[in-house]
């Protein structure tokens, strides 16, 4: 089957990151006039001298503040003429809404968990409302937001995260009805729910300083059918396919990349 969504541009938020970064080179490297967005200059910069292509360019923004959001819009609308999909990468944890073996629900640091809840469920609305906007107006467009394995069942120590994540796939399924029955049928809405990918947020968590696996990485590999963590990587074809008229029928969806782990039982 071929996907082609080349000469389509692309918004990618949470660009300068790892999963948001693999997505915008994917669609870069397949033809899509990719606008990447991050609030971190430098990570950003870094990001879009990687890829060195012409399909990419960057724009600090943040995805929490309406105005900075409007006018990058402005900017990319010059460049490009018009938006067709947008990618909600933007988001992530934080050490004080993260709880150790040791900590209860109740050790939790209020102002951390208060900024994930923010960054991961209103960077999320956000965009859609702003970017989604443009979209309606177009009477086309493909949203994929990032949900995750957090949001299927109670997975413990993050409860922040866990409680933004959920927040995203009902969202998700709410703007997904709301674009199809008042503006068009060719606006889509969906998300990905990653499982467990080894990453800089995590990494203390799953791998030990020697390189071994913590108890925390067996335990999630004994409920994955797949016995291996995923390369991120493997959410791009998701990605690419969610984009194109391929998933003309699917919105409202959520759909798990995480080699099998929502769906086995452990037994």
């Amino acid at each position: 089957m071929n996907i082609d969504l080349k000469g389509k541009t692309a918004v990618v938020t949470g660009g300068g990151g790892v999963l948001g970064g693999s997505i915008a080179r994917s669609l870069a490297e397949n033809g899509v006039k990719t606008a990447i967005l991050d609030i971190r200059r430098e990570q950003l910069e870094q990001r879009v001298l990687e890829l060195a292509s012409d399909n990419a360019k960057g724009w600090v923004c943040n995805v929490l503040d309406q105005e900075s959001m409007e006018k990058v819009q402005e900017e990319i609308l010059a460049q490009w003429g018009r938006i067709d999909l947008l990618i909600n990468a933007a988001g992530g944890n934080m050490p004080g809404a993260t709880l150790t073996e040791t900590q209860t629900v109740f050790d939790m640091d209020w102002a951390d968990f208060n900024r994930v809840t923010d960054l991961n469920l209103n960077g999320t609305v956000y965009p859609c409302l702003v970017f989604g906007k443009t979209m309606a107006k177009q009477g086309s467009g493909s949203i994929v937001n990032i949900s995750s394995m957090a949001a299927f069942s109670a997975i413990t120590r993050v409860p922040g995260y866990s409680v933004a994540k959920s927040g995203v796939s009902i969202f998700t399924q709410w703007l997904a009805a709301e674009m199809a029955l008042k503006f068009s049928e060719k606006i889509r809405v969906n998300a990905i729910a990653p499982g467990f990918f080894i990453g800089d947020q995590n990494r203390a968590v799953l791998i030990n300083p020697d390189g071994s696996y913590t108890e925390r990485s067996k335990k999630v590999l004994a409920r994955t059918p797949m016995k291996r963590f995923g390369d991120i990587s493997e959410l791009n074809g998701l990605v690419h396919f969610l984009c194109s008229d391929r998933a003309s029928f699917i919105t409202g969806t959520v759909i798990p990349v995480d080699g099998g782990f929502s769906s086995f039982s452990g037994v």
